[in-house]
């Protein structure tokens, strides 16, 4: 796995299905599609988080070629924290 390519990337920020319509192949369907909008944009790769506890679907992604990372977290600043943040850089 290469850290950094020096190429744009594609990151979708949620992937959600309601239960009334999973197991229908929308959330492969969906993969798929950014998949492609991935590639036509020359991006170097096509990220997207699930939570470590959500068995069934890191078995569909997986099964769709994904590789789930073991050793990356991911960071969040939001809220007030945001605010001082962005404060501290004036």
């Amino acid at each position: 796995m290469l850290t950094f390519r020096t190429q744009p990337g594609l990151y979708l920020e949620d992937v959600y299905v309601r239960p009334a319509f999973r197991r229908r192949g929308i959330a492969t369907a969906l993969i798929r599609k950014i998949a492609a909008i991935a590639r036509s944009r020359q991006c170097g790769r096509f990220e997207w988080a699930v939570l470590d506890w959500n068995e069934r679907a890191i078995a569909v992604y997986k099964g769709l070629g994904a590789e789930v990372l073991p050793d990356w977290r991911v960071c969040r600043v939001e809220g007030d924290p945001l605010l001082q943040l962005a404060k501290a850089a004036k």
